[in-house]
């Protein structure tokens, strides 16, 4: 048990967690273009904001910040030279259909076929732009909207511990290591790496949603990664929480997360004569809950009709989303092997993962 738990009532805790999460529930995303265009599924419908400066290009308004652009319509938003932050709706124009009311600008002289693909073409469908004022120190907000300008650098930020992404905060999970985890601010949420989240008087759990009362002060030092602020801590204490967050301004509400399914796996669907020492790799749409694989993965040989199970080891990678199964003994000659996913299977946000089935055959 943890030293924090054992101090405060259980149904405290979630009592103050479910305050937390209605008053977090219509956050807006702050992000960057880079993880926009990385992560075009999770943030796809979203409310985000953005920071950077408009310009002009082939007669198109683009807001570019770190060597990245992203187009954005404009409409009632009026534009402003020099830094700015943008607030607005990110569209994957490839998830939507072109009878889509909120493709109408895009669907004009392209049919079905000639539509793009998701993450081919995407837009923020902007509602207001203000002038940014720069970050004179490092936040969490700041670092979720420009992690480029403290790459490097030893920082000190405060925030609430949101454990392995139990809240779906980000798109993706760094994997290097497995007690990583979120810490959110009154505005914007980053990952850290390097350290247990325990010390003196506390000791959280990464996958328990009652220890996310909890808020941190943490240092160590500041990385990019695939348009996300990473840090990589050398100190972690107890905070003290604020005493009132900012008011959110009212957002659309939040976007129930489609769910996530198997992209890629080797051996293929239906591949023959497979080496009988083969492993299974997996790839899957977003990252995964790794508490949900556990009994969740099956394998077995399949003749005439009947089944009989294969002892297996999993591991993931969080990094390229994928599970890798491993065999206790060589697979059996002459037979056919089928790898199911299970439903309960769920990814990083709490998502179903689409039930899968993948079958092969081993040769001599």
């Amino acid at each position: 048990m943890s030293v924090l738990r054992a101090r405060v009532p259980a149904a405290l805790l979630l009592a103050s967690v479910t305050v937390t999460l209605a008053a977090q529930s219509t956050s807006r995303r702050l992000t960057t273009i880079e993880a926009v265009r990385q992560f075009p599924g999770y943030y796809h419908l979203q409310n985000v904001l953005l920071r950077g400066e408009l310009v002009e290009s082939s007669a198109r308004i683009v807001l570019r910040a770190d060597d990245h652009e992203l187009r954005v319509l404009l409409k009632d938003a009026s534009s402003k030279s020099g830094p700015v932050e943008v607030r607005g709706q990110v569209i994957d124009v490839g998830r939507l259909e072109p009878s889509d009311p909120r493709v109408s600008g895009f669907a004009e002289g392209r049919d079905a076929e000639h539509w793009p693909k998701p993450g081919e073409e995407i837009v923020v469908n902007a509602t207001a732009v203000t002038e940014a004022q720069t970050a004179t120190t490092p936040s969490v907000r700041a670092l979720a909207l420009e992690p480029w300008k403290f790459d490097g650098q030893m920082i000190t930020v405060t925030g609430n511990f949101r454990g392995r992404n139990l809240f779906g905060d980000l798109p993706d999970a760094p994997g290097k290591s497995r007690y990583d985890f979120v810490l959110r601010g009154a505005e914007g949420a980053i990952w850290v790496t390097g350290l247990r989240p325990r010390g003196k008087g506390f000791d959280l759990d990464v996958d328990r949603r009652l220890d996310t009362n909890t808020w941190l002060q943490v240092t160590g030092t500041i990385t990019k990664n695939r348009g996300l602020a990473l840090l990589a801590a050398t100190q972690v204490t107890l905070a003290k929480a604020p005493d009132a967050e900012p008011a959110e301004e009212s957002t659309a509400p939040p976007v129930v997360m489609p769910p996530g399914q198997v992209v890629f796996s080797s051996p293929t669907p239906d591949e023959g004569d497979v080496n009988r020492a083969t492993t299974v790799r997996i790839q899957f749409s977003r990252g995964l809950q790794e508490s949900s694989i556990a009994g969740h993965i099956k394998v077995s040989y399949v003749a005439g009709g009947s089944t009989n199970s294969v002892d297996f080891k999993t591991t993931y990678d969080a990094a390229s989303r994928a599970i890798q199964i491993k065999f206790a003994q060589p697979l059996e000659r002459f037979q056919t092997v089928k790898v199911e996913t299970i439903e309960g299977l769920k990814t990083f946000d709490g998502a179903p993962v689409v039930p899968y089935a993948l079958t092969f055959s081993i040769g001599g």
